[in-house]
This record gives structure tokens, C-alpha cells and sequence, in this order.
């Protein structure tokens, strides 16, 4: 450790299977606001991972142990090449999210697989993983896990909003941090940009050209899960029992539906946003300029993105951030955000 400095790589998959992010960080133990982001990189997944963690979801309970086993060295071999990759000496600790395969917390179910055992084995450094397990049996969501993040290291903003697979906003009310899932968004939209042979709709170029399918986008605007109010989360078994099946009723064009799903993305997060200049935007999703005109042309306001690095590593960073507040004891979910039954301190420590 140097000075009141503590380093760490934080390790993060979403649901949108870009890759796994990865960075080193340094954090100010004495001042959690004083960060900085030292390496960061994408280490993207082989055709074989991809399909083996899009389809874990119907695995037995005996598979998925193994493919836990199987991920988590997976994970260790590659946090491994980017320590070597970049050269780096000084690491503390090592704080990894895993990958979402389950999530129901209405069922006290939530599966983040990865084993940190395995990690911490081929690294020979001390992990924190499994940061959901317990909020779910303490009576919460399980997520969205970021927003101690937004409180601690982003509190200059009114609101941080997420663009990943599902987008996820925090921000204060009524001096409680209050966090959410809103909607689906790349797990929905590369789910039909695949359909027409590409891994993403770049920039949004594909949806800027569809039609809107106005019965569709009511129809989407109409499901119960809006009307919730938070907490709330969603996870890939809400998007296959109800959107998929619903588009796939209602169109058949894949611009079409880009079109009308980027529009039904704005529409919900506008709802939250509404005439707020003071916005936070990461997550892939910030790199679709037309979902970010749409949100704008509906939320009446400007957005203006920070720099590339932290709207890509952002939540890598945060989970980095949830490890050290883990290990220093220190309230790293809250009971605002998830709706578990008290603010507690998250994650399972293991020792190489």
C-alpha cells in the first residue's frame, strides 16, 4: 500500500455479453472521491463463452456448479493476462461481480457465477466476489449494486444513468439514495441487431432508419413492471417471458423494431430525467447517438458525456470499489436501493 493508497482490479460481466471489463484502480482510503482509473481494457468473449453463458440459464443445478468452477477459471486466467498485459506490481485485492445467470429475488434466487476460489487460486491474490447472494436473503433486489458508487464517488450529479444491458439510474430523494432498474436496453437491442448479422447496432444508425410501430411501443409502454415502484430490478427471464414475446407478435422488421424499441427506451427514461441537465450517462448505451437523441428529445434535456474511459468501465469500477468497502466493513449495499431489510456490508472474502 502507498500512502492512503489502496489498488485493486475490479472485474465485471453484463448482461450484454460485450467481454469482460476490466481495471486497476487506485482508491484514496483516506478520501474514497479521490480515484483514478490507472488501466482499463475489454478482453472480449470467445464464440464458445458467449453461447455457453446465453444458454446457462437453462442448465441443470449440477451444470451449473461446474460451469461456476469452469468461469471462475476463466476469470482468474483472464484478470492473469491483463495483470501481465499491462505490468502491473502492486495489487490488494482483486474484487470481481461474476456473471448474471439467475435472477428472481421475488423467489430468493440470484446466481452470479465465477467462483472466487478459483480466482483467487490462479492470481494468488486475496478476491471479494458474490456481492448479490446476500442482499436477496435479506429481503432485497440483489441490485442495482452500483449506486453506493453514485453517493460516494459521483455526488456532483443529480443523476448517474446506466446504458448497459437493462439502464439503471440513482439519485437522492429526500437525503435517501434511491436506485432502480427502468428498462431493458442492449440485451434487447443486439438481440435484433443479430438477427441482420451484427454483433450491436452502431450508433443506432439501423433503428434511425425504422419505421415506429405505434400499437407496439403502447403496447410495451403498457407493461405492469412500469408501474411498479422501486425497488425494482429486472433480468434476462423478464425480457424472454415478456418482451421477445411481445415484439415478435407485433413485428417482423428488424429496423422496425430497433426503431420502436429505442423509442419505448426514451420514452421510460425520460419519465425519471424529465428536465435535468445534471445527468451522468455511461454504459455502452452511450455510444448509441440516436437512443441519446431520442432520450433528450423526450427528457427536454442535454446530456453531456464524460470521458470514454469511464463510460465503459464504470461499473468494473464500482464493484473495485464495493471489495473495498467490504473489506474495510463498511455499508457497501443500501437498504434505499434494493430494499433489503437493513444497509449491510456485501460480498464473500476469499484468501489464495
Amino acid at each position: 500500500m502507498m500512502n492512503n493508497y489502496v489498488f485493486s482490479v475490479g472485474v465485471m460481466s453484463g448482461t450484454s455479453l460485450d467481454g469482460v471489463d476490466l481495471v486497476y484502480v487506485k482508491f484514496n482510503e483516506q478520501d474514497y472521491a479521490d480515484f483514478k482509473i490507472l488501466q482499463a481494457e475489454t478482453i472480449a468473449y470467445s464464440k464458445e463463452w458467449k453461447q455457453l453463458l446465453q444458454n446457462a440459464i437453462y442448465s441443470s443445478k449440477k451444470e451449473l456448479e461446474h460451469l461456476n468452477t469452469m468461469y471462475g477459471k476463466f476469470l482468474g486466467q483472464t484478470v492473469q493476462y491483463f495483470i501481465s498485459n499491462h505490468k502491473i506490481e502492486t495489487i490488494d485485492f482483486i474484487a470481481s461481480h461474476g456473471h448474471t445467470i439467475l435472477h428472481q429475488p421475488e423467489k430468493g434466487v440470484t446466481l452470479q457465477i465465477g467462483n472466487g476460489k478459483e480466482i483467487a487460486k490462479i492470481t494468488n491474490t486475496k478476491v471479494i466476489y458474490d456481492f448479490r447472494t446476500q442482499d436477496v436473503q435479506l429481503g432485497g433486489q440483489g441490485a442495482p449494486l452500483v449506486p453506493i458508487g453514485d453517493e460516494l464517488l459521483f455526488s456532483k450529479y443529480d443523476f448517474c444513468l446506466n446504458l448497459g444491458g437493462f439502464s439503471n439510474i440513482s439519485f437522492k430523494k429526500d437525503n435517501q439514495r434511491i436506485a432502480f432498474d427502468i428498462c431493458p436496453v442492449n440485451i434487447v437491442l443486439n438481440h435484433y441487431a443479430n438477427k441482420l448479422g451484427y454483433a450491436y447496432d452502431d450508433k443506432g444508425k439501423i433503428a434511425s432508419e425504422g419505421a415506429l410501430n405505434h400499437k407496439l411501443l403502447e403496447k410495451l409502454n403498457l407493461l405492469e413492471f412500469y408501474k411498479k415502484e422501486p425497488p425494482k430490478s429486472l433480468g434476462l427471464e423478464w425480457v424472454q417471458e415478456f418482451i421477445y414475446p411481445l415484439i415478435d407478435e407485433n413485428e417482423q422488421d428488424v429496423p422496425t423494431i430497433l426503431n420502436t424499441f429505442v423509442e419505448h427506451i426514451a420514452i421510460q427514461i425520460s419519465k425519471v430525467i424529465f428536465n435535468n441537465d445534471s445527468v451522468l450517462v455511461t454504459g455502452g448505451g452511450a455510444f448509441n447517438a440516436y437512443l441519446l437523441e431520442r432520450i433528450q428529445f423526450y427528457a427536454s434535456n442535454q446530456i453531456d458525456l464524460v470521458n470514454q474511459e469511464l463510460i465503459n468501465f464504470k461499473e468494473a469500477l464500482v464493484f473495485s470499489f464495493l471489495g473495498l468497502l467490504k473489506l474495510n466493513d463498511e455499508v457497501n449495499c443500501l437498504q434505499s436501493v434494493t430494499g433489503a431489510s437493513k444497509n449491510h456490508s456485501s460480498g464473500v472474502v476469499v484468501l489464495p
